[in-house]
């Protein structure tokens, strides 16, 4: 994938003021699909780092089932607004962090299972290596890595601000450098109605799931770090 598309302003985007008209639409007020399905298969094992947790809807849902999580994200907006949540949750084992995700510390070897949920296309390409890197410090040998996130066609070609799509080829390769890669398999991320200002080209034809929901082509590649 060449390296020449924006990524977009995320503090702007959880304020509504971004390229979408409100949140991110896959900011859905629950787990992705795809990874509550991990979780209820028994996947998740404490202490879980929700990478680029944004408005933390699966740190939240994790605390609530008992999981000691620790959700680390760039925007003061999105951090402000997940830890008003957890406080008046009463959830106190979700704790969240504002820090760079792809230089963050502090965590060596602390975490059993990492789970990223649409952070990976959010991050400048030049990001990657930075953020494997990161999580893979913060990883417990033998840990779980999880990463949900758009594939290839998800958006519109046309547009220059979009989250940065992959190929299957492309997130072998970037995770594969550090991770023990178990599998990559095509998935959905379900996101609501995607207006989006001041655009000409329309969204490609998704499936719906039974809520209304656009399913649209994702990856969900698992892996761990060698014990």
């Amino acid at each position: 994938m060449a390296d020449n598309l924006e990524v977009m302003d995320w503090d702007d985007a959880y304020r509504g003021e971004g390229e979408f008209e409100g949140p991110p639409p896959w900011n859905i007020g629950e787990p992705q699909p795809e990874l509550a399905a991990l979780i209820k298969a028994g996947k998740v094992r404490s202490d879980v780092l929700d990478a680029g947790c944004g408005h933390a809807e699966l740190s939240l849902a994790l605390a609530a089932d008992g999981y000691t999580v620790v959700g680390i994200e760039l925007t003061p907006t999105a951090v402000a607004a997940a830890t008003k949540a957890a406080q008046e949750r009463d959830l106190p084992n979700a704790t969240f962090v504002q820090d760079d995700i792809t230089t963050f510390t502090g965590f060596d070897g602390r975490f059993n299972t990492i789970i990223d949920s649409t952070l990976f296309h959010s991050l400048p390409i030049e990001g990657r290596d930075g953020y494997q890197q990161a999580v893979f410090r913060a990883a417990a040998p033998g840990a779980a890595y999880y990463i949900l996130v758009f594939a290839a066609g998800a958006f519109p070609a046309e547009l220059d601000t979009k989250p940065n799509e992959v190929t299957e080829d492309e997130l072998r390769a970037a995770v594969g450098k550090y991770w023990q890669i178990d599998e990559v398999r095509p998935a959905f991320i379900h996101a609501n109605p995607i207006p989006m200002r001041d655009v000409a080209f329309p969204m490609p034809a998704h499936e719906s799931d039974e809520q209304g929901r656009s399913k649209l082509p994702a990856f969900l590649l698992s892996a761990h770090k060698p014990s």
